[in-house]
């Protein structure tokens, strides 16, 4: 076999070899190009749900500071009633006299 068709068969399989190593490559980038995609959606995904919490939290905390001042106002309510009855019985204890 003469040198030149022997290079050319060299050459031809490298040829080869370098076209089958492009087609994996080539699939191999499209399977990570998938990925990202997800890992894109998926990222949205949980953003979505961290916004969602976030508006959840200042809303139970809203809650939470309107219950407390229901609270005070009730401790107040019950706190000004009895100094009512004290002041009622300081009247009454002095009208007396």
């Amino acid at each position: 076999m003469p040198v030149e068709d022997k290079n050319i068969i060299v050459f031809t399989t490298r040829v080869r070899q370098m076209i089958l190593q492009y087609q994996e490559i080539r699939q191999e980038n499209k399977t990570l190009m998938q990925k990202i995609k997800e890992q894109g959606e998926h990222i949205e995904k949980l953003q979505e749900e961290l916004r969602q919490a976030q508006y959840d939290y200042q809303s139970l905390k809203m809650a939470k500071m309107i219950e407390i001042t229901d609270g005070d106002m009730d401790k107040a309510k019950v706190r000004l009633s009895k100094l009512i009855r004290d002041v009622n019985k300081c009247i009454t204890l002095l009208s007396e006299k």
